[in-house]
């Protein structure tokens, strides 16, 4: 009785933490379209300079990396690092857009950047599940917590069982 007391608890508190995963989601796509946006003008700033010195990007950026002053070759590494995760970001925005209700956590999993997921947590707000996405969440979480907990206590169960029964 105790353990399906313990299974029940387990699965509601799972199923309130799993429900808050669409909020997080939605949370996290809104920070990513900030940074997209501040990528996008750090990059564009970077080629009007490029452009002025009648260069594209890329030549820019090697020129940068293979100057002699390390300063000026980290400022050349930070713009290909910022180049290359304002394509991975862009990438993950697209397909946050095409993506359905469900399919949102594929493209979140697959698309994951630990630094703006870091931020979005800092400030996240719990939310109720009143979406059809967050109940099924929760509804996941509930039945992953209980089912689960019901299904590693059976062997114990089965011994108590065949021990009253002798």
């Amino acid at each position: 009785m105790l353990a399906r007391r313990f299974a029940l608890a387990f699965g509601l508190l799972l199923a309130v933490v799993l429900s808050q995963v669409p909020e997080f989601v939605q949370q996290y796509r809104q920070r990513l379209g900030g940074a997209v946006d501040e990528l996008r003008r750090i990059v564009a700033q970077f080629d009007e300079e490029a452009q002025a010195q009648s260069i594209d990007r890329d030549a820019g950026i090697a020129r940068l990396r293979s100057n002699a002053d390390p300063l000026v070759q980290a400022r050349g590494f930070d713009l290909q690092a910022a180049v290359d995760r304002e394509r991975r970001l862009e990438a993950q925005d697209r397909a946050f857009a095409e993506a359905g209700p469900l399919s949102t956590y594929a493209v979140f999993a697959e698309g994951f950047d630990p630094e703006l997921a870091r931020r979005t947590y800092a400030i996240f707000q719990p939310a109720v599940p009143v979406t059809s996405a967050g109940f099924v969440a929760g509804a996941g979480g509930f039945l992953l917590g209980y089912g689960g907990l019901r299904a590693a206590a059976a062997p114990f169960r089965r011994r108590r069982r065949a021990a009253l029964a002798a």
